[in-house]
């Protein structure tokens, strides 16, 4: 197995026919741009023991068929540390990117800004940021692998900054470096592990998994499918005739045994990867957002609720999504199923509203076309916020209502008895939002081709 340590180690690890973007600039002069005494020596040494003239090695590979531009750090060199020459190459392996109309993969090991280079090291991370958001508008995916350490500026820039985050388990990855963190801090908060539960890491990817790993995502954000799509097929009962009133559409929703989300994305989808966070701290485990290809090959982008109070993390999870799909120009499924908004006070301090709000305005903005599917559950504005304007589906066993029939019952100071009877009257069945206008369809199963027949389906 490749060295995932050394920079060419890591390219190896995922990578095949490296092409080296070349580079010449020749030893470094005069102690660099701030005269930082004896820098020129330890730069040349550095080179000596590593065999690169830079911390960071640039040029193109294929990933298990997908051509993408790689950028890879050296840590043994001067510790991985961005100076002007690295982000000098950084800017050109992006450039490149743009020039050929080829993901970005960034392999970084970095501890940060080189300190021989003053300020002039840290206005690197502004020349970074403006490569990545050029590349970003160009409509080309990004995608980091975070190696041990990742830490500094080149985890705020071409780390945090990029669409996905895979990271290799047990890297250290923080902001803050290992020697300048408080003499108490927990070492736990400063690993790829602590970053994937708080949001801000999509995947932890073993060196074994990873050129596989690393293939699927290219291969999915490079393909997309041509929208909108056609919402999913029903999965419930077939044969089962439609909801008689209000109550029994709720209560068809809400059984156990309902198809779920993860059933719907299993039976449309061939394949599947899945981002996970909302990059602000939290992560709901009941939102499930990420690409998937369809049977011709095709990618879709999804945001899943799975039947619980969607928290606001889960919104902001797929908001995030809608926008990322918008500029890969990747269509956007949705499946809506939740009884609403979490409405604890935890849920309030993490900014439920503005979570919600944010959700709408991506949909609302959205770049490319989303189809949504009520396949459960759909409980109030937790509910719509999913759901695109003008191209919502629904299926036999779902509900659509403006409240819970039970906190309509209370705000009405009816008794809760009459909970059934104000189910009745929101009008709230399947067949009923295709009256209202806020669903296209119904939805049917999935017909029996004759392949089917011969296979005994």
């Amino acid at each position: 197995m490749s060295d995932p340590t050394t920079a060419r180690g890591a390219i190896a690890l995922v990578a095949d026919g490296f092409t080296e973007l070349p580079f010449d600039e020749g030893p470094l002069a005069d102690d660099g741009p701030i005269g930082w005494p004896g820098y020129s020596a330890a730069h040349a040494r550095a080179a000596a023991r590593t065999g690169e003239s830079e911390s960071v090695v640039c040029g193109t590979g294929s990933v298990d068929g997908v051509e993408a531009v790689l950028v890879s750090f050296e840590f043994r060199f001067l510790g991985g540390s961005l100076g002007e020459r690295t982000g000098a190459r950084a800017a050109a392996a992006h450039a490149l990117a743009r020039e050929r109309r080829l993901p970005v993969v960034v392999l970084p090991a970095t501890g940060g800004s080189r300190m021989h280079e003053g300020m002039r090291a840290l206005l690197q991370l502004q020349v970074l940021a403006r490569e990545s958001e050029l590349t970003r508008a160009a409509g080309l995916p990004q995608i980091a692998v975070l190696r041990d350490p990742t830490t500094g500026g080149g985890w705020a820039t071409l780390g945090a900054g990029s669409d996905v985050v895979l990271a290799l388990p047990g890297a250290q990855v923080a902001f803050a470096g290992s020697r300048v963190r408080p003499p108490d801090a927990d070492p736990a908060a400063y690993t790829a592990e602590a970053q994937l539960a708080h949001g801000h890491v999509d995947a932890l990817v073993p060196p074994d998994a990873l050129r596989a790993a690393l293939g699927r995502w290219l291969s999915l954000l490079t393909r997309p499918a041509e929208g909108p799509v056609a919402p999913p097929y029903a999965l419930g009962d077939p044969g089962a005739a439609p909801a008689a009133s209000g109550r029994e559409a709720v209560a068809r929703a809400r059984h156990p045994d309902r198809p779920r989300a993860g059933a719907y994305l299993d039976a449309h989808f061939t394949l599947r990867e899945e981002i996970s966070g909302d990059r602000c701290g939290g992560v709901d485990p009941g939102t499930r957002c990420g690409f998937g290809r369809l049977p011709d090959g095709r990618t879709v982008a999804y945001a899943a609720q799975c039947g619980t109070a969607t928290r606001p993390a889960g919104f902001r999870t797929a908001a995030r999504l809608v926008r990322l799909a918008g500029r890969l120009g990747i269509p956007v499924l949705t499946l809506v199923d939740t009884p609403g908004a979490a409405n604890d006070a935890e849920a309030e301090r993490s900014g439920a509203g503005s979570a919600i709000a944010d959700l709408f305005a991506a949909v609302a903005g959205a770049r490319t076309p989303v189809t949504s599917l009520l396949v459960g559950e759909g409980g109030s504005g937790g509910a719509l916020a999913l759901a695109a304007p003008g191209n919502t589906w629904t299926t036999p066993d779902a509900y659509f209502s403006v409240i819970a029939p039970e906190a309509a019952a209370a705000i009405l100071k009816r008794p809760p008895e009459e909970a059934g009877a104000t189910a009745d009257q929101l009008r709230l069945r399947p067949r009923d939002l295709v009256d209202l206008g806020i669903a296209r369809g119904v939805v049917g199963p999935r017909p029996v081709s004759p392949e089917d027949v011969r296979d005994g389906a």
